[in-house]
């Protein structure tokens, strides 16, 4: 007698027997699940399972379509390997790089012999099509990991034979399409022909891999042309390879040869040269540039950044002063809520624009101005003998989500303002098609810091994210290009010094509620690093704003 399994479907909110062994694929099909969009992949007790994942327990099934985060990773996952198919199938001698997220896509180039290839775009995409209507099997095979490693090796998928060789596991796990295989930290799509919505164009020197939209995932994101970004990419990008440190293969290799403590000392000192290169920059244009703004997203490390580039301002004979754009915040009588009804301290119309320009306007004709002090217990402004004025020394320093904005500061000319953006533009990959997500470097740094300094269990702080990512894409990236020079605050080796830190806070995220999906998720990302300790992060270090120990005051 068949073996029946009883599982729970969230999304009818009702018990169903299936047969032992049923694929979530059939269990979805049979129940005729109706979702806004293309269904990719389902939560199994909140864990991402691809819909070929087979189910012989009970247990509680989500499915999940194209418009969340989850899908749209195992949609872009698939498509990349597609796409690694194609070139190898056009150029069996040649390596695909599927690198950095720009301009609303991904990256990537193909190199032969260690330098850039021209392509055949037009064939590529031709051949990504072919595969996309034999409608291929994608089998997920396990292995004893040598066996997979020499796999790997015979393909000349070196990036893959030193990633897996660092990891310490008896058994690999890796992907089949025909007779193509790759490897994948994650779930794809049982099939190719479930990939529909892409594009491949020109861009750069190499070309941009174009995905759905993830808020409208039935058409392609809207090209956004960031060529600033793109440069800060390619330089650390270019430092890195100069460094052996292409993938996390070779930063688990240096980290076994103890080659860490070196390395660590190099990247802090490029972040050390950036600044004292952006303090210059400021220190020329001083006659005019008498204020700058510093934007960048959540936990990009800009406390401690403009710590260090005050310090390298005082270097060049510049004294800066700093102020909070909260100090301007109207009264929360005044204050714009959002659609949920609360106080939208994020909104542009939260600040008094007025007053803040006419304190500039003044500033700038040399007058003394008293800024304002913002109490968020009683939503008021007072005024408290803060006064401030610019002597030809001076820069105003000015920090907040809204600097880049032009609509923030329009009673004051281009020329007397220094625009910086700062972000954590991760430059390490996993391999050749798995790049390591900006948004998850800077996750994890907030779950440290919050646990430590803020008593936020990583629940919370992964609860909030969503939030705080919508705020960013409306009211940070859209003004990103705008900056005057971009400061890349990402290093190296900092995933493999958080290690340690954040996988016991991401261990206490309960399994039975919706964060569990991303704490899981991250927990299983951190095992690709061997740790690296953090007693040799120098005290002046921009991982510190998330570790303590910094010789900032904060």
């Amino acid at each position: 007698m068949d073996k029946i399994v009883t599982i729970y479907c969230k999304n009818t909110k009702s018990y169903h027997d299936f047969q032992a062994g049923s694929s979530l694929l059939e269990i979805y099909r049979k129940l005729q699940v109706k979702l806004p969009f293309q269904v990719v992949a389902a939560l199994v007790n909140n864990k991402v399972e691809s819909l070929n994942f087979l189910v012989f327990k009970p247990k509680d099934i989500s499915f999940i379509d194209l418009s969340t985060s989850s899908g749209m990773r195992v949609y872009v996952r698939t498509l990349s390997m597609v796409m690694a198919k194609a070139v190898n199938n056009l150029y069996p001698n040649a390596i695909l790089h599927i690198e950095h997220p720009v301009s609303k896509g991904y990256y990537g180039n193909v190199t032969q012999d260690g330098k850039v290839i021209a392509v055949d775009l037009e064939a590529i995409k031709e051949r990504m099509r072919e595969t996309i209507e034999e409608d291929l099997p994608i089998m997920r095979e396990e292995r004893q990991t040598p066996e997979v490693i020499e796999m790997f090796r015979q393909r000349g998928q070196f990036d893959k034979v030193r990633l897996l060789g660092t990891l310490g596991v008896p058994y690999a796990r890796y992907f089949r399409m025909g007779h193509f295989i790759d490897y994948y930290s994650s779930a794809l799509l049982p099939s190719t022909g479930q990939v529909s919505i892409f594009d491949v164009e020109p861009y750069q020197d190499g070309f941009l891999l174009r995905v759905p939209n993830r808020d409208n995932p039935v058409k392609l994101e809207d090209f956004v042309d960031q060529p600033v970004m793109f440069n800060v990419f390619k330089e650390f990008i270019a430092w890195n390879s100069l460094m052996g440190m292409r993938n996390i293969g070779d930063l688990n290799h240096a980290g076994k040869k103890n080659l860490t403590y070196t390395l660590i000392n190099v990247a802090e000192a490029l972040h050390e040269k950036k600044v004292s290169q952006i303090a210059d920059m400021i220190a020329q244009r001083k006659e005019t540039a008498r204020f700058v703004f510093i934007a960048g997203p959540s936990s990009s490390g800009k406390t401690t950044f403009c710590k260090r580039l005050g310090v390298q301002l005082a270097v060049a004979g510049i004294h800066p002063i700093s102020i909070s754009l909260d100090n301007y915040f109207v009264s929360r009588d005044q204050t714009p809520k959002d659609e949920n009804g609360d106080y939208d301290y994020e909104a542009l119309a939260a600040l008094d624009l007025e007053l803040f320009n006419d304190h500039l306007r003044r500033l700038l004709k040399g007058e003394e101005v008293e800024i304002p002090t913002y109490n968020f217990d009683d939503g008021k402004r007072y005024y408290k003998g803060d006064k401030i004025k610019l002597k030809p020394e001076n820069v105003l320093l000015m920090e907040g989500i809204h600097a880049l904005n032009p609509d923030l500061t329009t009673a004051i000319p281009d020329e007397n303002k220094f625009k910086i953006y700062v972000s954590a533009l991760t430059t390490i990959a996993l391999d050749d098609h798995n790049w390591i997500s900006t948004t998850d470097n800077r996750l994890i740094r907030r779950i440290v810091r919050d646990y430590r300094f803020r008593n936020y269990s990583a629940r919370e702080t992964i609860s909030r994210w969503p939030s705080v990512r919508k705020g960013e894409d409306k009211w940070i990236f859209p003004y990103q290009e705008n900056a005057d020079v971009m400061f890349n605050s990402a290093l190296i080796f900092e995933l493999a010094v958080l290690k340690k830190h954040v996988e016991p806070i991401l261990a206490e995220v309960p399994q039975n509620c919706d964060e569990y999906t991303e704490a899981h998720r991250l927990i299983k990302f951190m095992r690709y690093f061997t740790p690296i300790r953090d007693r040799e992060i120098p005290p002046t270090s921009l991982l510190r704003e998330f570790l303590g120990g910094s010789s900032f005051r904060y």
